[in-house]
């Protein structure tokens, strides 16, 4: 059964955030809420928690992970972006927002998409996860927590947190409660590894995305 720490979603007890970092260093799972929805996450570096975290979600070796940073430096070491994209990014972040990039020799092979050596990076607008990230001194990898017994069934409200936390407490090792409802946008995920931006799915601020392109003088397509 998953312990569970309580944290503020605006200011979260740094002790407990200590604790949960010291819990990701040791290759534990956890349950954390994001500034969409909640994701199942663990250390970059830790092959087992990623192993399991895909048995939970019985994903693909092809299916898109992420890796949470804490800002545009965080990502650059992981990434290549050419100045366009640069541009883009910077505007978009901390926010709602996946970009699929090509990786660097810095991310594990075990985390690439096998077939074009690309991942998702995000820097939440959150300050539970900022906190975490700059605390642990690594990225996160995460991924959306959804179970594959109860695909479609998510839905908002406090009943449905709990609902969540039933479904996971015996698969993770610790869950993060912001005591929060549950978002029901999910982040707006965008590949941003080809000339112009390909937009894989749009969910919460795609409009400010779409501004933010206009701008750059780039034309948004739809996978």
């Amino acid at each position: 059964m998953a312990d569970k720490v309580k944290l503020h979603p605006e200011t979260p007890h740094q002790k407990r955030i200590f604790r949960i970092a010291d819990d990701l260093r040791s290759g534990n799972i956890i349950l954390l809420p994001t500034d969409t929805q909640y994701a199942l996450a663990c250390s970059y570096t830790s092959k087992k928690g990623i192993e399991r975290i895909r048995m939970i979600r019985q994903l693909r070796n092809d299916h898109l992970l992420t890796l949470i940073c804490d800002s545009l430096t965080g990502i650059s070491k992981f990434a290549r972006m050419g100045d366009d994209q640069f541009k883009v990014i910077k505007k978009l972040i901390p926010g709602p927002y996946t970009f699929v990039l090509p990786a660097t020799k810095e991310v594990p092979r075990l985390l690439l998409n096998p077939k074009r050596q690309t991942i998702g990076f995000r820097v939440p607008d959150y300050p539970i996860c900022q906190n975490l990230v700059e605390q642990l001194g690594d990225p996160l990898i995460a991924t959306t927590a959804r179970h594959p017994d109860y695909e479609g069934t998510e839905g908002n409200g406090t009943e449905d947190r709990k609902e969540l936390f039933r479904r996971f407490e015996k698969q993770v090792d610790l869950i993060v409660d912001n005591e929060q409802p549950l978002p029901g946008e999910p982040s707006t995920i965008v590949d941003m590894s080809r000339e112009d931006p390909v937009v894989i799915r749009a969910g919460k601020g795609y409009d400010k995305f779409l501004e933010v392109c206009a701008v750059a003088d780039l034309n948004p397509v739809e996978a």
